[in-house]
């Protein structure tokens, strides 16, 4: 395995800045330049997990357009639309939903958070696209928010 340099650990760390703060275009350029789109950080979580509960749709939407995957789940049990889900980001869950995320993924998925809060509106979304059973019972869906 290769080791890193400071100087590339800080420039990718950055990518996860980008993220949480929906600077879609530069985080794009980085990814076209080689970022790797499901880079993920020392607590499990993707750009498209942090984009997604940081409410940035359209981050969100150019992630998953390079190949973002919508299925990741980060070391909380959580994946990208359960963190849109508890930030009640329609565009957010919408675009996941349309690019194939399953609203039962993970051991606080999305149903779970939706449900475990009382988002009506995060149902009505989800449930069309539930065909199964729900995540592990009991668990606590809160995302941690990184």
């Amino acid at each position: 395995m290769t080791e890193l340099t400071d100087d590339e650990l800080a420039f990718l760390a950055g990518m996860f800045d980008l993220a949480r703060e929906g600077r879609t275009a530069e985080l794009r350029a980085a990814i076209d330049a080689g970022v790797p789109a499901n880079l993920t950080n020392e607590s499990g979580d993707t750009l498209l997990v942090l984009a997604a509960y940081h409410d940035h749709p359209a981050t969100v939407q150019a992630l998953l357009a390079a190949g973002a995957d919508p299925e990741r789940v980060n070391d909380r049990g959580q994946t990208a639309l359960a963190a849109a889900t508890f930030r009640r980001s329609g565009a957010g869950v919408s675009a996941l939903l349309a690019a194939g995320a399953d609203p039962r993924t993970g051991p606080r998925s999305a149903l779970d958070v939706a449900r475990f809060f009382g988002l009506d509106d995060m149902l009505a979304l989800l449930e069309p696209a539930d065909a199964g059973p729900r995540g592990v019972a009991g668990a606590d869906p809160t995302p941690a928010g990184s």
